[in-house]
């Protein structure tokens, strides 16, 4: 089991940028596919990103595509998502998630494909 742990949310104005990440332990890191999800009140768990465990294969959901950027460092076991240009349609708590997987360039895109999940943070874009 991978506990993970997300920090840096936070409230912005639209047009701004924020970082968030995601420091996982409890497994080896570099043999681990990770996502980005995000839900707003009222609304279903949503994919937002997703990198392979060797960074080679990233995907987007097309409401973010150009304006997100996943990363990792496997030597840190962590995962970032770069959020430029926000818009308050943006705002929900973001969680990452973890896939354990032996192929280093399989990516996921839905809940049910990630075994471990953290508690979240708090993105707030206001216009």
């Amino acid at each position: 089991q991978v506990q993970l742990v997300e920090s840096g949310g936070g409230l912005v104005q639209a047009g701004g940028s924020l970082s968030v990440s995601c420091v996982a332990s409890g497994r080896t890191f570099d043999r681990i596919a990770m996502g980005w999800f995000r839900q707003a009140p009222g609304k279903e768990r949503e994919f937002v990103a997703t990198i392979s465990w060797d960074s080679t294969r990233t995907l987007y959901a097309d409401s973010v595509k150009g304006r997100f950027t996943i990363s990792r460092d496997n030597a840190k076991n962590t995962v970032y998502l770069r959020m430029n240009n926000l818009k308050p349609e943006d705002t929900a708590s973001y969680y990452c998630a973890a896939r354990q997987t032996p192929y280093p360039a399989a990516i996921f895109t839905t809940v049910p494909d990630f075994g471990s999940w953290g508690r979240g943070t708090q993105v707030t874009v206001s216009s």
